[in-house]
């Protein structure tokens, strides 16, 4: 029973892009280790920028230097 888990910042992904994730992730596992898609669990997790940190600093902090 696979369990995938992506985690993304809460940035503009659309319900059709979540959508293409799921089907994809399900088929991947499907076609490469032969696991039943009605047994295969997708989930995403939308993190706020202000809760994703990539070297050393916060997502959003990061965003904000950027655009200056």
């Amino acid at each position: 029973m696979p369990y995938v888990l992506i985690q993304v910042t809460d940035e503009g992904v659309t319900r059709e892009q979540k959508a293409e994730l799921v089907r994809g992730s399900t088929e991947l596992l499907q076609r490469v280790l032969g696991k039943d898609p009605k047994l295969t669990f997708v989930v995403i997790d939308e993190v706020a920028t202000d809760n994703w940190g990539v070297a050393g600093e916060l997502v959003s902090e990061r965003k904000t230097r950027d655009r200056r």
